[in-house]
């Protein structure tokens, strides 16, 4: 079976909605197939299957998970959200600033955009309708801030993106910190811009002592120290990035522990939860393997290759087509279903132009959270409707479009600046 047909039949599949997992897995045994015959094919797909599931590299996935659910249970969530609040709340837009810092905060220690959305909507919502807020701007400030949770360290999206890519964990996360940083500043540039374009007029609040701001932050104190703990061993050198998923989760438990938030009946739904994304997880990123040998034996990435040489364009005209694709899937997939189906095909090209493999895991990502924003199929805006079924989705929409820009404006400079994203790892 030629590529083009191979292709053609996936994006059918995906499109008919066949689960990407199951979608990846067939064409791939099919591609296999017309190959190098039955036998072989199966074999590598049992072998594919189960060499992934018995790899130790494989278990920071659902220990960062379990990590990202036990500070969900342990509600830091709210004491990031109050220390924010108690530093901008007042300033003009300070409730959807401290809205963009908790989650920024809160995505350090839990690594997931959809949970980081669903926790600071029921938080901070509330909150900024009180004061005023339009639900344009509290709705789209919550969904982009969740989008922080896929790439400030620890990421499970940049976890599968090492697992594909054979990097290192370790540098990937480390790599993520300062592009995620600058996200957060973006964002509060956003909101900002927001209110000068839908000229809003908001309540501020009082500024509070200098004391009381310095007590609120007495609440923040074990997320830091327990991202501190981890990021800081995994960059000194003290435990690898699979090590350092199982302290971040025994870390996550204790904390969990000392603010008396360790039931039995919520423990025993955070591990249900863990390990049922775990299994969805595993089936796309396996499927995403098998369908790697199939690219492989095909000759797709060759071709590419071949093409982009005979047109003659250079690095930077790949990159930038490369962000139209990513701008063009992330209105009809989500993360994973975009990382697993694009990043197979495209690392082998754009290492070959000689962009830093650390730098293109960042690009990736950041190219990605687009996906999560973006219409028609923004997975954090629906996951905002579900928490506010009140809020219309073309509002929640239209108050996106000034963090879209400041997401194209973060990928234009990590293209311009690729230190921004590789000093803090090259340095280790």
């Amino acid at each position: 079976m030629a590529w083009p047909i191979g292709m053609a039949l996936l994006l059918a599949l995906i499109f008919a909605g066949v689960p990407i997992a199951f979608a990846m897995t067939a064409v791939g045994l099919i591609g296999v197939v017309s190959i190098v015959g039955w036998h072989p094919a199966l074999a590598m797909l049992g072998q594919v299957f189960f060499d992934s599931g018995r790899s130790y590299t494989l278990s920071v996935v659902p220990l960062f998970l379990l990590m990202g659910n036990l500070v969900v249970q342990s509600g830091v969530a709210g004491d990031l959200y109050a220390a924010a609040n108690a530093w901008l709340r007042h300033r003009k837009g300070g409730l959807a600033m401290a809205t963009i810092v908790a989650c920024g905060g809160f995505s350090s220690v839990c690594g997931s955009s959809l949970a980081t959305t669903a926790t600071m909507a029921r938080i901070s919502l509330p909150a900024m309708r009180k004061y005023g807020y339009s639900d344009r701007l509290a709705a789209s400030s919550i969904a982009a801030g969740g989008t922080l949770g896929i790439l400030i360290p620890p990421s499970v999206i940049l976890v599968i993106y090492g697992i594909l890519t054979q990097q290192n964990i370790g540098k990937l996360f480390l790599a993520g910190l300062l592009p995620g940083l600058i996200g957060v500043v973006g964002y509060m540039i956003a909101v900002r811009l927001s209110l000068v374009v839908y000229s809003e007029h908001l309540e501020t609040q009082p500024k509070l002592p200098l004391v009381d701001r310095i007590r609120a932050l007495r609440g923040v104190v074990w997320a830091l120290a327990l991202f501190v703990f981890v990021l800081g061993g995994i960059y000194l050198g003290v435990f690898t990035a699979t090590e350092a998923a199982g302290m971040g989760a025994g870390g996550a438990f204790l904390l969990t522990f000392m603010r008396g938030r360790l039931t039995l009946r919520a423990t025993l739904s955070t591990l249900f939860d863990t390990a049922k994304t775990t299994a969805v997880m595993f089936f796309i990123l396996f499927g995403a393997l098998y369908f790697l040998n199939y690219v492989n034996f095909s000759g797709l990435t060759g071709d590419l290759r071949t093409w982009i040489n005979a047109f003659g364009v250079g690095p930077y005209p790949v990159i930038f087509l490369i962000v139209l694709i990513y701008l063009v899937l992330g209105c009809l997939l989500e993360s994973i279903s975009m990382i697993t189906l694009t990043v197979p095909i495209l690392f082998p090209i754009v290492t070959g132009l000689g962009f830093d493999p650390i730098w293109f895991g960042i690009f990736v990502v950041i190219a990605t959270e687009l996906s999560f924003i973006t219409p028609p199929i923004g997975m954090n805006v629906f996951v905002m409707r579900t928490v506010a079924p009140d809020i219309p989705l073309e509002r929640i929409f239209a108050g996106i479009l000034p963090f879209v820009a400041m997401d194209v404006v973060r990928l234009a400079l990590l293209i311009a600046l690729p230190a921004m994203a590789l000093i803090i790892p090259n340095s280790m």
